[in-house]
């Protein structure tokens, strides 16, 4: 039998091994039930664990990473907002702009439009909340 802390390890792993997972499979459709699989674990274990460990549920974790990942093509760029959002997973371009304001504070059009330096420190703040 496994000790808390060897079990705590074990859990760590794995969902580790599903954030790594997310990561690689970004463009595809990230159900529940894969990511469980992916971990070796039932969806509700899965969700306990993952909101108990990262402090947010399964699919508030690829919602963030995917804007994440379209405010970093943003600020290197991107001139197709409507491109950046359906890569994103939304699927239209007012979806995506409520999104990134409700995280970022503005339209995808004003981040777009910000210095790399200080779209960079926005995005460096937001990773450490």
């Amino acid at each position: 039998m496994l000790s808390d802390t060897e079990t705590a390890a074990a859990h760590g792993e794995r969902l580790s091994l599903v954030r790594r997972y997310i990561s690689e499979h970004m463009d595809e459709r990230l159900d529940r039930a894969v990511l469980a699989r992916v971990a070796g674990f039932s969806i509700p274990h899965l969700q306990r664990l993952f909101e108990s460990h990262l402090g947010e549920d399964v699919g508030r974790y690829v919602r963030r990473v995917r804007l994440e990942r379209a405010a970093r093509k943003l600020r290197m760029g991107a001139v197709d907002i409507t491109e950046v959002a359906l890569a994103a997973g939304y699927e239209t371009h007012a979806a995506f702009t409520r999104a990134f304001k409700q995280r970022y504070g503005m339209s995808p059009r004003d981040f777009r439009e910000l210095t790399c330096w200080t779209a960079s420190e926005m995005l460096r703040r937001d990773n450490e909340r």
